[in-house]
């Protein structure tokens, strides 16, 4: 778990705290006592768990575009952290085919401008970037990419997260090794992210949650395809506790890691609608989309035994426990508990456990 005595007021720079990932991931570090400076876009979708968790009143929250480089140096050399970790993105596969010249600027030129403006900051001492585990070349195969496995993506999304690997392990090379800078960088690799909070479009688990509320068919692109599922809050820990080593070890650190879930959570997407339309009681049916005209993976899982093996980093949710905290968030938001106080105590069962 993440060492609490360590985030006291260090000062952390979070970009995309706007995001569900990022919001969670804010409120993880205000609880550890950090002192936060988030720079994101306004969210896109209402409602938001950043809106309703009112973080805009517990961190310092700066709208910006990652992509306006002299806005994102001006922030950050202002702000002058101890630790950056980089989460904005355009993170949809979905919209990537829609939107690929905003997908690949984002997360592409994202990324250059961030480590750019780390670059010229004496500050920071440790960098963890957030990409996905769509990087890897998606062999259709039934065991875990490891971190060593050839990059690539099919879709215009993963393939710019592969390209943002890519600017990463250029910058560490060529600015941020050994003889010219002492700030430690790594990449991390999450799996299919899920937990309470999440609105977004073309999300299985927001999806799902808007049928049964609007009582609406539920319609499946994918009900076959397999996907490493996991609560928000595993990835973060993993990403919280590297970030600890790269600010007190250094470099040795750097690199790629996978946060992934163990094998038997690597589930299809018809099994996660039968665990929560059951979780929910909801006697609903669901159908297959046949109008989805772009490509997705079928099969994709990680290895994570370099983070298991290494770092100690250790899953403590199950699949089946993770939909059944989903369930939870959304009944005592739906009872108008303050959305805040639900992270909040959700975090504090997940360190206990």
């Amino acid at each position: 778990m993440p060492d609490q005595s360590f985030w006291k007021n260090k000062k952390v720079f979070l970009t995309g705290h706007t995001g569900f990932k990022g919001s969670w991931m804010a409120i993880w570090l205000n609880e550890l006592g950090a002192k936060v400076c988030g720079f994101a876009l306004e969210p896109n979708t209402n409602p938001t768990l950043y809106k309703l968790a009112k973080l805009d009143e517990q961190i310092t929250s700066i709208i910006g575009d990652i992509r306006d480089l002299n806005l994102l140096q001006q922030t950050m050399k202002e702000f002058a952290p101890d630790i950056v970790i980089h989460m904005a993105a355009q993170p949809l596969v979905s919209e990537s085919y829609t939107n690929p010249v905003e997908t690949y600027s984002t997360n592409v030129m994202g990324t250059v401008n961030l480590l750019e403006s780390v670059r010229f900051c004496e500050t920071v001492k440790a960098v963890v970037n957030i990409t996905t585990d769509k990087v890897y070349e998606n062999k259709e195969w039934i065991w875990g990419y490891k971190e060593t496995d050839r990059l690539g993506g099919y879709d215009p999304y993963s393939n710019s997260k592969a390209c943002a690997e890519l600017v990463t392990s250029s910058y560490i090379n060529s600015f941020f090794n050994k003889e010219n800078h002492s700030t430690a960088i790594a990449t991390v690799r999450a799996g299919n992210v899920i937990g309470g909070g999440d609105w977004a479009v073309n999300r299985l688990i927001p999806d799902i949650m808007r049928a049964i509320e609007n009582r609406l068919p539920l319609e499946l692109r994918n009900p076959k395809a397999v996907r490493p599922w996991q609560h928000v809050l595993e990835p973060l820990s993993g990403y919280l506790l590297l970030a600890e080593k790269l600010y007190i070890d250094g470099v040795k650190w750097n690199g790629a890691w996978n946060f992934g879930p163990a094998q038997k959570d690597v589930k299809t997407v018809e099994e996660i609608v039968q665990i929560m339309l059951t979780e929910f009681q909801a006697g609903y049916e669901y159908k297959v989309d046949k109008n989805i005209s772009f490509h997705e993976t079928q099969q994709l899982n990680l290895d994570s035994t370099k983070a298991t093996g290494v770092l100690k980093w250790q899953q403590k949710w199950t699949v089946e426990e993770t939909l059944k905290k989903i369930v939870e968030w959304q009944k005592r938001y739906k009872s108008d508990e303050a959305v805040y106080l639900i992270c909040k105590s959700q975090i504090a069962e997940y360190e206990s456990f």
